[in-house]
C-alpha cells in the first residue's frame, strides 16, 4: 500500500449510483474503490476494454462495501462483474490485490501478477498467523522498539492483519513481454521497491487526446502525483536474504522516467502528465533525506530511533502503531541503502544494532 507518511480528467459517470467513475478515453475506465479506514480513501480500479471483454488493472480492498462499489462502477461502465476476462495485478498489497479472488469467482477471469510477488502470495497464505507476529516480534525488538510497543504483538493484535488468504493467480506476468489482451498493446515493466514484484504497464497506443509522450502507463504504487510511496524492507519471515529495496525503487524510477509516457494512470489520487518531471522530484526527494539522516547518523542510532526522530506528516506521538511499523521499516530501508553506498555502518557490539554515518 502506498503510505502517507512519505493529471488530467476525463469525463465522470455514475454519479447517480454515488460511485466514482471515470471515462479516460481510448476504452479506459477507472473505478474508484475505497479502502476502509485508511487516509488514502480509494484505489482506483483500471477497466480496461479488450476484444473477450474488459480487463481490470488492480480490484481493490477485500470488504464487502468495496466489492459494493467495485460491482456498481462495473455497471456503471457499461459492464458487469461476470464479464471480466483478466485481472492484472501491479503488486501483492490487498488493496490492490484483495478483491481479486471475488472477480475471479463472479466471471471466472484469470489472475496475473509477477513472479516475485506470487509467491509472497503463495508464503503469506502458507504461513500462520502466529508465525508472522513472531517474526514482527523479533524483527521490532532487533530494531530497538521499547517493550511497549512489541508486547501486543504477543497477544491481542492477532487477528487484524489482513490479506493472509490472497488469491492464487493463475499467470505470470513477464516483465518486457505483452500481456496477452486481445486487441490492445499492455506491456508489462518490473518496478521493483514497493514491493520485490511491483510492475507497471505501458499501454502502447496512441493517447486518445493525442498528448506528446509514449503512451499510457498504469502505475500501481510506483509513481503517484503528490506522495511518495512507502520502500519498507521486503517481509518476508522465510527469506534472509539481504535486499537493497530502496535501490531497487530508485533504478526503477529512472527507467520509467526514460519510457516518458504521455500520461499516467496510478493507483492512488489522479492521473498526471509528465512523468520525468515527477520522477526528477522523487529522485530528489530521496536524495535529500538520505543526506537528512546522514547528518541524523552523526550520532549513533538504532531503526527505532532514527525513525522517531525522521520527518513524516506528522508527528510521531500522532502516528497510529500500525504506521509507526511502517515508519521503521522505511528507516531500515535507507540504513541499508547508506550501508550499500559506504556512506553509514553498523556500529561494532551494539544490541540492538545502531548505525553511525561513514566519516
Amino acid at each position: 500500500m502506498a503510505d502517507g507518511l512519505g493529471g488530467t480528467a476525463g469525463a465522470e459517470s455514475g454519479a447517480q449510483s454515488g460511485v466514482a467513475v471515470r471515462d479516460l478515453g481510448g476504452g479506459v475506465r477507472s473505478v474508484a474503490v475505497p479502502i476502509p479506514d485508511n487516509p488514502l480513501g480509494y484505489t482506483l480500479v483500471y477497466v480496461v476494454d479488450t476484444d473477450r471483454g474488459p480487463v481490470l488493472v488492480d480490484t481493490g480492498w477485500d470488504d464487502p462495501g468495496s466489492w459494493d462499489v467495485l460491482v456498481a462502477g462495473l455497471a456503471a461502465c457499461g459492464t458487469d462483474v461476470g464479464e471480466v476476462h483478466g485481472v492484472v495485478i501491479t503488486h501483492h498489497h490487498p488493496d490492490h490485490h484483495g478483491l481479486s479472488g471475488k472477480v475471479r469467482e463472479a466471471s471466472g477471469a484469470w489472475i496475473a501478477m509477477h513472479a516475485a510477488d506470487a509467491a509472497i502470495v503463495r508464503r503469506t497464505r502458507e504461513t500462520r498467523s502466529e508465525r508472522w507476529f513472531s517474526y514482527m516480534e523479533a524483527k521490532l525488538t532487533a530494531a530497538g522498539a521499547p517493550e511497549e510497543h512489541v508486547a501486543p504483538l504477543r497477544g491481542g493484535r492477532r487477528s487484524s492483519l489482513p490479506g493472509l488468504s490472497p488469491a492464487l493467480p493463475d499467470r505470470e506476468i513477464v516483465p518486457g513481454e505483452l500481456l496477452g489482451l486481445p486487441g490492445r498493446r499492455l506491456r508489462a515493466v518490473w518496478t521493483p521497491g514497493h514491493t520485490p514484484g511491483h510492475v507497471c504497464l505501458h499501454l502502447e497506443e496512441e493517447h486518445p487526446a493525442q498528448l506528446p509522450g509514449h503512451g499510457r502507463l498504469f502505475s500501481g504504487d510506483h509513481l503517484l502525483p503528490e506522495i511518495t510511496p512507502h520502500i519498507g524492507l521486503y517481509e518476508d519471515p522465510d527469506d534472509a536474504t539481504i535486499t537493497d529495496p530502496l535501490g531497487d525503487y530508485l533504478d526503477s524510477l529512472e527507467r520509467i522516467g526514460r519510457l516518458a509516457p504521455a500520461e499516467v494512470l496510478p493507483a492512488h489520487q489522479y492521473t498526471f502528465t509528465d512523468a520525468p518531471a515527477r520522477v526528477r522530484e522523487l529522485l530528489a526527494h530521496h536524495e535529500e533525506r538520505l543526506a537528512g539522516l546522514l547528518s541524523l547518523l552523526r550520532q549513533p542510532l538504532t531503526p527505532w530511533q532514527l525513525a522517531v526522530r525522521m520527518e513524516w506528516n506528522r508527528p510521531w506521538d500522532q502516528i497510529p502503531y500500525g504506521s509507526r511499523n511502517i515508519a521503521v521499516s522505511e528507516a531500515e530501508a535507507h540504513l541499508r541503502r547508506l550501508v550499500k553506498l559506504g556512506r553509514a555502518e553498523p556500529v561494532a557490539g551494539s544490541e540492538p544494532v545502531a548505525y553511525v554515518a561513514v566519516q
